[in-house]
């Protein structure tokens, strides 16, 4: 695994100039799985969403390696496509250097716009990584709910309310959908465990086949906090259980973190105005309820990797 000096001498891949938020943990994410692909040539593919839109504003761009931008729906689809097409080229003795494919989505184009598209191409069996920023709703066009979107949540079409109390419905667990689909690798990380996600990273572009991690990524405005705790609330959700780091490859599971004393998941609640409402009085049962969940998923976890040892 690449060291922090190798590192901080590398080309950046994601520079500076663009317009994402101050503690943006998606861009913060994206700097580093570029960091972490090397020296390689790297063509990257991007769905519309809050990076594509923040990081590609004509006529510039913040992207120093190849990128193409397509639909919501279609980022796994257009980079398998180059990835079939570079397969093509490499047979016919035209191009002779190894590359890297990474497609990116948020939540919104990989939950549930692009699941087709992400699904078609993991069973087809590109060698390609793509990843998912999730940032827990349609924030690039105003903090809408996803399929993402944790219970309880605060968004624009879930308001708290006398009505209801957030969204109403458990996230999806997609990181298990996708390892349903036997690919070369998949995993869980978050910018707060930077090197985490390198190694993560450099293990997914090194495996023979398609991989996936999905990157817990921090919105300042959708979630509602200071922008500079953006790295200390990533670390919470992973001390508190409620975003497990582990990975999954050859049928077996590993979890990479596993905190001695898991701190209670209102340390991660309480830092966002998403869920200031679950913390009125009358609402003790919602906290209770998640932390109940957010046990029950850990615990599913570790037999996992116990059964799979």
């Amino acid at each position: 695994m690449a060291s922090l000096k190798e590192l901080a001498k590398r080309q950046e891949g994601l520079v500076g100039g663009h317009r994402a938020c101050a503690g943006c943990g998606a861009s913060a994410a994206i700097r580093q799985i570029l960091l972490a692909a090397g020296d390689k040539p790297t063509v990257c593919g991007i769905c519309t969403g809050c990076m594509e839109v923040v990081t590609t504003i004509f006529p510039f761009t913040a992207w120093n390696v190849n990128l193409v931008h397509n639909a919501f729906e279609n980022s796994a689809a257009t980079t398998s496509g180059m990835e079939a097409a570079y397969k093509a080229l490499k047979r016919n003795g035209k191009i002779s250097e190894d590359m890297n494919f990474i497609a990116f989505g948020g939540d919104g184009g990989t939950y549930d716009i692009g699941l087709q598209s992400l699904s078609g191409a993991i069973e087809r069996g590109h060698k390609m990584l793509y990843v998912c920023y999730d940032n827990g709703a349609y924030m690039n066009t105003g903090y809408q709910r996803s399929s993402a979107t944790p219970y309880t949540a605060h968004t624009t079409t879930s308001p708290s309310g006398s009505k209801i109390p957030g969204k109403q419905q458990k996230r999806k667990d997609l990181t298990e959908i996708i390892v349903a689909h036997n690919p070369a690798y998949a995993a869980q990380t978050t910018p707060g465990y930077y090197m985490d996600l390198i190694r993560k990273v450099e293990k997914a572009l090194a495996a023979d086949g398609p991989s996936f991690i999905n990157v817990l990524s921090p919105c300042v405005p959708g979630w509602g906090y200071p922008p500079e705790q953006s790295m200390n609330i990533s670390k919470l959700a992973v001390e508190t259980l409620f975003w497990p780091l582990y990975e999954w490859q050859d049928g077996k599971y590993k979890i990479n973190v596993k905190p001695r004393e898991p701190k209670p998941v209102t340390e991660f609640l309480k830092q966002q105005a998403r869920f200031r409402h679950i913390f009125k009085p009358g609402n003790e049962h919602l906290v209770e309820e998640i932390q109940a969940y957010v046990d029950k998923q850990w615990e599913r976890l570790l037999g996992k990797e116990e059964a799979s040892k």
